[in-house]
């Protein structure tokens, strides 16, 4: 099969960077559907503008590209080992060129394998098939989604819906709850995939597998497409919104199989995908293994331009930050403000954020601007590429940030979903903010950076570096300020309340 490990490794590269046809047209709907000029609108338009950046230049569209999943549907007889070999391959070069960030991480040393191969990495399932071809589906699902993945054993008591009985009923109790808990720490719009029944390892196994579904199919099973619509309908009534920040659209898809289970057991099982809902798939000629047809897009088919209008719609309002700032610009920012910064700012995430509890850093944070990022990047000539830099799930940090902020005098926190108490205390302590930027927006935020002066802590690998970036004009919208406001905990308060009334009614 000599095309076999080129055809892979294509297979990886538009699945890393072309979002699916069907997956455009739901975040077209949505954009759409929102409120002109508000937080969520605008955090789509720049979602659009990325989505465009991604297919234009081969870039991915998060910097987080998750553990890659295969299915892979065989004929008898062909060798297995020999597919499974080829797509390691495929993702190491993949890796290599920059379309996957290194994301294996060793769960006992958690050294980075920097090429995504380790130990059950990549995940490939293999499954026999009467037909001639080979079929080959790829997942893509970020980190951040994937810790908003839930799986409820009812009956059970949920915050604002009360008890959820082993019925329907219970079901979709569970699955308004899960679009709520997730709020813009996942990435909203978001998608579930759902197993209602079977045990807790397959249940969540089926439910990712409902994710290879397209956004715009209907289920063959009336009951259950009747409960996909009334969930889309209803979790659209929450009030989250894109990113979280509150709006008309926070589900994008709802697709459910429903399996047997144990008479002890029911459980419902919940895959929270982002709106970077990357999945492709790929027919293989069995003996060449040459690429003979696309799931999902005709590539045929000339891409759609996603964004309404070039570049983020600037108002003139925007308030322009050049680090090192200092304690009166902080405190004279408010939840809602958008921010451009231009100069100097720093990466750092979980390894970092560890560090800095037990270790002075490497460089002076006095007045910095501090990125929860782990971008994709490439050496090049002695010289380091940004090539994918959107933000990770701040809440993840709550354990540190304060302390960091507390200790070195960081200025600027910024992230995507928001953080807890304890880093609200010390914004409003210390004066600082943190800075809610898009989530996903990976080739949007890589554009604006402008150099990368250093790095430093490399060993604890590239995602979790802490980089020493000069950007230009990088947006992001105050969502914690240094007066005790949050907006994540307004929205939250806000459609729990719209949750307990959809209960009611």
């Amino acid at each position: 099969m000599e095309f076999l490990a080129s055809s892979l490794l294509e297979l990886v590269t538009q699945t890393s960077t072309n979002l699916p046809p069907d997956v455009r047209a739901a975040m077209s709907v949505a954009a759409n559907a929102e409120t002109p000029g508000t937080q969520s609108s605008q955090a789509l338009d720049i979602i659009l503008g990325n989505i465009d950046m991604a297919a234009d230049d081969e870039g991915a569209i998060c910097q987080d590209t998750g553990m890659p999943t295969f299915v892979v549907h065989t004929p008898v007889g062909v060798n297995q080992i020999h597919i499974r070999k080829a797509i390691r391959e495929a993702v190491a070069e993949a890796t290599r060129l920059g379309k996957l960030r290194p994301n294996s991480v060793d769960s006992i040393t958690g050294k980075n394998s920097g090429n995504n191969l380790g130990e059950e990495t990549p995940v490939v399932h293999f499954e026999q098939w009467e037909q001639d071809e080979i079929e080959v589906k790829l997942v893509l699902k970020g980190g951040g989604c994937e810790n908003k993945n839930i799986q409820y054993s009812v009956p059970c008591t949920l915050e604002h819906l009360g008890r959820a009985d082993r019925n329907l009923e219970g079901v979709r109790k569970c699955l308004l709850h899960a679009v709520w808990q997730a709020q813009g720490q996942g990435c909203a719009p978001g998608a579930l995939g759902v197993c209602i029944g079977s045990d807790r390892a397959h249940g969540y196994e089926l439910a990712k597998a409902q994710l290879f579904r397209t956004l715009d199919d209907v289920n063959p099973n009336p009951e259950l497409a009747r409960l996909e619509a009334e969930v889309m309908e209803q979790a659209n009534q929450l009030g989250v919104g894109a990113m979280g920040f509150g709006g008309k659209v926070t589900l994008i898809g709802c697709k459910i199989a429903a399996a047997n289970r144990l008479p002890a057991s029911f459980f419902v099982s919940v895959a929270y995908d982002c709106w970077a809902f990357r999945r492709l798939g790929v027919r293989l000629d069995a003996a060449t293994g040459a690429i003979t047809s696309w799931l999902y897009r005709d590539p045929e088919r000339p891409v759609e331009r996603m964004a309404r209008e070039a570049g983020f719609p600037l108002t003139g309002r925007e308030v322009i930050l050049r680090p090192p700032l200092d304690e009166a610009q902080m405190r004279a920012l408010k939840v809602g403000d958008v921010v451009l910064i231009s100069g100097e700012m720093f990466t750092g995430r979980d390894s970092v954020h560890s560090y800095l509890i037990k270790n002075p850093p490497p460089v002076d944070l006095a007045g910095a601007a501090l990125y929860h990022c782990g971008p994709v990047m490439l050496e090049e000539g002695g010289h380091w590429t940004v090539k994918a830099a959107g933000p990770t799930t701040s809440i993840r940090e709550e354990p540190y940030q304060a302390e960091v902020i507390k200790r070195y005098g960081v200025r600027a926190v910024i992230g995507k979903g928001g953080m807890g108490p304890k880093t609200l205390a010390a914004l409003q302590e210390f004066g600082a903010v943190y800075l809610n930027a898009i989530g996903g927006a990976a080739q949007y935020y890589a554009r604006t950076v402008e150099q990368v002066v250093g790095v430093y802590l490399l060993d604890f690998g590239i995602p979790e570096a802490m980089w020493h970036l000069r950007v230009k004009d990088f947006a992001a919208i105050v969502t914690m300020d240094a007066h005790g406001n949050s907006l994540h905990s307004g929205v939250e308060q806000a459609s729990g309340e719209q949750l307990a009334a959809l209960q009611k009614a």
